[in-house]
């Protein structure tokens, strides 16, 4: 197959799709792949670097994308470069169409394939081509938590830490999952008291048990969340309740009467419209904004801040699925492996991810019956 590597035109995005060494692995798998000039200079890999392992190298996104029948990305496809959609092209990167209904009419009307790798699941139920991007935001989300709660960028001038004979920070982390449990290691690691509050009693029992008399978990009534928010310096958002679907609005802008003047909340979770109702997403340009005296950090690629570990760790856990789609083809690959079928979030012109579907008020259409 002839696979494409876009450079990222998203604002401050360096990551890129494949690592030179990735790029080695689909030609040596019988691939053709073309790589945009400078494609992957903000991860720190050269173009000689793509050459050396079998690369071929194209001086536009347009001869990429015209080229190719297999587009690799990181981040989704922005209004610019829907031009480039045609009916036969398969898209393999981060979608997140829920939140996104001008980007799923477009890839729909143009018959394009959607791949999504936050909706492709291995054989335990999991997300694997998620789960890298979830550690790096959780991990992230509390150091950039941690600077804006410096009082030169409107915070209430708080160290997560203390020091000896100062108070702690207090981080309030909604939802146990991969990027809650990786942010509340580091919040930990940097010595911050730490509350997570999450609906599944057997994750809480888990966090228990990992954490023990370091952390507090709560049960996510409303009358603890209004209690924990009430107490928080920096709130991290990280609550997605299934593959592809919204996230659901937790923290109501009301509730934010409640919380301290300069305290931070960071949404992980913003791609999927965000947890918090007043999220909007952001920039690395302009990470942040103001509302009712709360500082909000909702950048929508925060792994982006670290390309090189970041797409590194994406291409650890999306190669075996993009060698598997080129080398077999799409339907033969999916009907082989049931959890890649799930990333397909659209195909010919349908609807093919349930939740997608019923978040867009869009007919959802089984891809099993369609390949």
């Amino acid at each position: 197959m002839i696979v494409g590597l876009p450079k990222e035109i998203k604002n401050n995005e360096f990551r890129v799709g494949l690592t030179p060494g990735a790029v080695g692995a689909y030609v040596a798998a019988g691939n053709t792949v073309y790589v945009e000039k400078g494609a992957g200079l903000g991860s720190g890999f050269e173009d000689a670097e793509f050459i050396e392992n079998g690369g071929i190298i194209l001086d536009t996104a347009q001869e990429v994308w015209d080229k190719s029948e297999f587009i690799v990305k990181v981040k989704e496809p922005l209004e610019s470069e829907y031009k480039y959609f045609r009916k036969g092209l398969i898209i393999f990167t981060y979608f997140h169409l829920a939140a996104d209904e001008p980007l799923t009419k477009a890839l729909m009307e143009s018959g394009v394939t959607a791949m999504a790798y936050e909706t492709i699941q291995d054989t335990r139920g999991s997300l694997p081509c998620l789960y890298c991007m979830s550690e790096i935001a959780g991990r992230t989300a509390v150091i950039e938590g941690a600077k804006y709660l410096e009082k030169t960028y409107g915070g209430r001038g708080v160290m997560l830490g203390g020091v000896p004979g100062c108070d702690k920070a207090d981080v309030v982390i909604l939802g146990g999952g991969n990027a809650g449990i990786n942010a509340c290691r580091m919040a930990l690691g940097l010595g911050a008291r730490v509350t997570i509050l999450d609906i599944n009693h057997n994750r809480l029992c888990y966090l228990d048990e990992v954490f023990g008399s370091q952390i507090t978990t709560l049960y996510s009534s409303r009358d603890n969340l209004l209690k924990a928010l009430a107490k928080a310096d920096l709130v991290i958002g990280c609550v997605l309740l299934a593959p592809g679907r919204s996230a659901p609005k937790l923290v109501k802008r009301g509730d934010l009467r409640v919380m301290k003047k300069g305290a931070v909340v960071v949404d992980i979770v913003v791609d999927q419209g965000g947890c918090f109702e007043t999220t909007h997403p952001t920039t690395h340009d302009e990470p942040v904004y103001e509302v009712d005296g709360v500082m909000h950090y909702c950048v929508a690629n925060i792994p982006g801040a670290v390309p090189r570990t970041s797409t590194e760790a994406l291409v650890n856990s999306t190669l075996s699925y993009g060698i598997k789609l080129t080398t077999k083809g799409l339907a033969a690959a999916c009907k082989e492996d049931p959890g890649l079928m799930k990333g397909i979030n659209t195909l010919d012109g349908k609807c093919t991810f349930a939740a997608v579907a019923e978040a867009l008020d869009l007919e959802y259409f089984d891809p099993a019956a369609m390949l």
